[in-house]
């Protein structure tokens, strides 16, 4: 039996019960959102397992889940999740996109990149796939899957017809319902852009950047129409609502360039969102808000509060940003510094950028880059606005480092493999584990060494720095 089988199932009978006098059938209710039952005063089992991970309250997680200022992606078909929570009053979480292309890649490959992507602390995985059996490998990343799932179901609709143009309403929700009843836990929906924003993007140099967002350009030109995400809004609340499908609604008009940042068509998007985001509350419906993209770093506050104001606090989930234009290969660098500070400022979700952005699908290394790169973004974000716990890691491998306990600071590092691997690439020997230095200082030079003489010339030991190191140790390791 999986994690959430049984919680699910008494959700289910309670409500079918209570709906059905005769209690003879038991139907499922028309609403099973961690939303829907947090503003009806429960604390599901879901919200008290997103509390004990963040060191919270069950009560503090159902009010933010209640007023739509933190979501649990947590479909009910999804049995084998780890619920996680995503939102300002968390801890700062990422998304490591995976998927094939039309030209490369297949399941045992993505699955090897879901494994990746885990393994170093992805919070979220979305499936991005764009060729091939896609429902057959969002099935097996699902099945595998400890963390939510996000999909973009525009990418498998395109897949099913010969045109963009050819693309329609029915089209889209049904395969949003089978997304949906598959497992999917978080949908990218593209309904913000307008058609009376597509003029805004001439002036831009990089136009549209978004794939969804594109596409919907060429329908709507094609067609005089507007976008039919947004004219339909109300019927794919009505399947998330039925599934626990979160919504993370699409910056289809984010800025592709520095160039292009902070534009009259990304906030027009914005406004659009908040405008949806209301909307789908008013279904019991989660949402979080997609963002840019691309901000020269004096912007990146001005993103947050924009958000904010604009959709009414709902948590931020954004790409990178990434700071500059010129580093292709090293975009998983230039947009984790946009990252940290855009954490830093509230966002929060992070999805990560591997280094090969702008240049090709990425490999399961490339994966292992991205998502060490963001862990490290949004720890550092966590530690910038003193969430609970946050530090101790920081300070048990700053004693382990201090005590010379190799070992101990290889554990403790956010990719111990590579930690250990530099460390001995010089000293491979097991005696120098317990060595006062590194091959860096030498015995002579090692700061750290120095003090511990220095202090021992004055009759001191390091006895309560080991306390405290040992204190330390027993809460990360909880």
């Amino acid at each position: 039996m999986s994690l959430r089988d049984a919680w699910i199932e008494k959700r289910l009978q309670t409500a079918g019960v209570n709906g059905n006098r005769n209690a003879s059938k038991v139907e499922r209710p028309e609403n099973v959102s961690q939303m829907h039952y947090a503003r009806l005063g429960v604390v599901t089992e879901e919200m008290q397992y997103v509390a004990k991970r963040e060191k919270l309250s069950a009560e503090l997680v159902r009010d933010e889940v209640a007023r739509g200022r933190a979501i649990i992606p947590a479909n009910i078909h999804h049995k084998n999740l780890e619920p996680m929570g995503i939102g300002v009053a968390f801890k700062c979480k990422i998304n490591a996109n995976i998927g094939n292309s039309a030209t490369t890649s297949n399941i045992s490959e993505e699955l090897e990149k879901l494994h990746r992507a885990v393994h170093y602390g992805a919070d979220t995985a979305m499936d991005l796939s764009t060729g091939g059996a896609i429902p057959e490998i969002r099935k097996a990343i699902i099945d595998a899957s400890p963390v939510p799932i996000g999909t973009v179901p525009i990418y498998e609709a395109l897949s099913r017809v010969r045109r963009t143009e050819d693309l329609s309403i029915e089209l889209m929700l049904e395969v949003i319902e089978e997304q949906a009843e598959q497992g999917v836990d978080y949908m990218t929906i593209h309904a913000g852009v307008l058609r009376e924003f597509l003029p805004m993007v001439r002036n831009r140099i990089t136009g549209i950047v978004s794939r969804g967002g594109s596409l919907l350009a060429v329908w709507m030109s094609h067609h005089k129409k507007q976008n039919f995400l947004y004219e339909h809004f109300d019927e794919i609340c009505k399947i998330f609502k039925k599934h626990d499908v979160s919504f993370s609604l699409g910056d289809g008009l984010r800025p592709g360039s520095i160039a292009d940042a902070s534009d009259e068509a990304q906030f027009a998007e914005l406004k659009i969102l908040g405008e949806l985001t209301q909307k789908a509350w008013e279904h019991d419906v989660q949402v979080m808000i997609e963002g840019p993209g691309h901000i020269p770093m004096d912007q990146i506050e001005l993103q947050v509060k924009k958000e904010n104001e604009l959709c009414y606090e709902a948590p931020f989930y954004t790409l990178g940003p990434l700071v500059t234009d010129i580093a292709p290969g090293y975009d998983h660098i230039t947009s984790a510094i946009g990252a940290a500070m855009i954490g830093w400022h509230g966002a929060s979700m992070l999805c990560y950028v591997t280094p090969k952005e702008h240049l090709g699908l990425p490999n399961a290394d490339d994966v292992r880059q991205g998502v060490i790169a963001y862990k490290i973004a949004a720890h550092a974000a966590d530690l910038a606005r003193h969430r609970p716990g946050a530090r101790d890691r920081d300070d048990a491998l700053s004693y382990a480092r201090f005590l010379f306990d190799w070992n101990k600071q290889f554990e403790l590092s956010l990719d111990p493999e590579t930690a250990r691997a530099m460390h001995d690439e010089t000293l491979p020997d097991d005696f120098y584990k317990d060595a006062k230095f590194c091959s860096m200082c030498g015995p002579k030079f090692c700061s750290m060494n120095q003090t511990h003489l220095a202090e021992a010339n004055d009759g001191l030991d390091q006895q309560a720095r080991q306390e405290k190191f040992v204190q330390l140790l027993a809460k990360v390791e909880k």
